[in-house]
């Protein structure tokens, strides 16, 4: 079985569930609350947003695929 969410899954697929926010915010993800963020949210993955605010990718998908 794969892991459920890797370096391309967009943004919008984790927010909204509370467990996998806990983590996102965890990892300092900035801006999750604001307007914007909610619109890019649905087209930037994983992925592109760990690179662009310097974030541990590995850990961020570790943790969120150990939530059953």
């Amino acid at each position: 079985m794969g892991n459920k969410y890797t370096e391309n899954t967009k943004l919008s697929e984790i927010l909204g569930k509370p467990e996998e926010e806990k983590i996102i915010s965890k990892y300092r993800l900035p801006c999750l609350g604001c307007p914007m963020a909610r619109l890019e949210a649905q087209m930037l993955t994983l992925g592109q947003v760990s690179k662009m605010y310097g974030i541990d990718l590995d850990g961020l998908l570790d943790e969120l695929n150990k939530i059953p």
